[in-house]
C-alpha cells in the first residue's frame, strides 16, 4: 500500500493513509475497516479483537472516540513488532481464552454470508473461496488469481496443504478453492504458532503454523467451500474499485 502508483485514482486523504500503510483505515466514505466489522456483526459475531502495532493510535482513536460500535464489543491486542501473522495471532491469546475464534485480514472485505458459514463450521476450518467467484464477484483480476494460495483438499474435505508460488499459479481450474486468509480456529492453534520456525521472509507466518499443526500436531482443518467474492485492498490501485463496490453497502457498527 505504501508503494507509489501514479495511475491509482485516489484523493489526498486516501494517499495520506496509504503512506502510513494502515490499509484498514483507508477512507472510502468511511474507514474500510468499518465495512469489515459491520459484515462481522451481520454474520453474528459479537466480539472483535483488533491486532495493532504500538504506533497505531489512529485505529484506537477511531473505534474508541469517533465511531464507537454498538453491535460488537471491540478490544485491542498489541503486536509489539511486525514479525508475521502467526505472531499476531499469539497476541490475541489472552483475549480468546478457551473460545473458538475467526482470524481474518483487515484489508479484505468478506461477505457476511461467507463469515456466517465459517462461524457455523466445526473448528478448525478455512474458508475456501472458489476462484471463479473471486474473479466474477470480487475484485480479483484473472491474472492475479495465482497470487492467492490454492487449497489442496483430501477426499474427506480436509486441508492437506496450501499451494503457493508456481504450484498455485499452474492450478488453472475456476473450481479450485483459494485461501483468502479467513480461518476458524480453536485454541490449539496457539501451540502451532509458538512452534512455527521463522520463514524465508523472516516472519512467523500463520499458514506455515497451520501446516505444522497438520503435519506434527494432528490438526485436521476442515475446508468450507464458498461461492462468494472478496474485495481485496492490497494496493493503491484497488482503492477506487473497492470504493465503488461498497458505495451502497450500509455500515452498522
Amino acid at each position: 500500500m505504501r508503494k507509489a502508483d501514479s495511475s491509482a485514482q485516489i484523493d489526498t486523504g486516501q494517499a495520506s493513509v496509504a503512506d502510513a500503510g494502515i490499509k484498514g483505515m483507508i477512507p472510502i466514505g468511511r474507514p474500510f475497516l468499518d465495512f469489515v466489522i459491520s459484515a462481522l456483526a451481520d454474520a453474528g459475531f459479537s466480539r472483535v479483537c483488533l491486532i495493532v502495532g504500538p504506533e497505531h493510535g489512529m485505529v484506537r482513536n477511531h473505534f474508541l472516540k469517533e465511531a464507537a460500535p454498538t453491535r460488537v464489543e471491540i478490544s485491542f491486542a498489541i503486536q509489539e513488532k511486525p514479525v508475521g501473522t502467526a505472531n499476531a495471532v499469539l497476541a490475541a491469546e489472552t483475549m480468546v481464552g478457551s473460545d473458538n475464534f475467526v482470524v481474518l485480514n483487515s484489508d479484505n472485505y468478506y461477505p457476511a454470508t461467507a463469515l456466517s458459514a465459517l462461524r457455523n463450521a466445526e473448528a478448525p476450518a478455512i474458508a475456501g473461496f472458489r476462484r471463479r467467484s473471486l474473479i466474477d464477484d470480487g475484485n480479483v483480476a484473472p491474472d492475479r488469481i495465482g497470487r492467492f494460495g490454492a487449497l489442496d483438499v483430501d477426499a474427506d474435505g480436509f486441508l492437506r496443504r496450501i499451494l503457493v508460488g508456481k504450484e498455485a499459479e499452474t492450478t488453472n481450474s475456476g473450481d479450485a478453492l483459494a485461501s483468502m486468509n479467513c480461518w476458524l480456529f480453536d485454541p490449539s492453534i496457539f501451540e502451532a504458532c509458538r512452534l512455527v520456525p521463522i520463514s524465508i521472509r523472516n516472519e512467523y507466518e500463520l499458514p506455515q503454523a497451520v501446516q505444522l499443526g497438520i503435519d506434527k500436531l494432528g490438526m485436521k482443518v476442515r475446508v468450507v467451500p464458498l461461492d462468494a467474492g472478496v474485495l481485496d485492498l492490497s494496493s493503491r490501485g484497488d482503492i477506487a474499485r473497492v470504493a465503488e463496490r461498497l458505495r451502497n453497502v450500509e455500515v452498522r457498527l
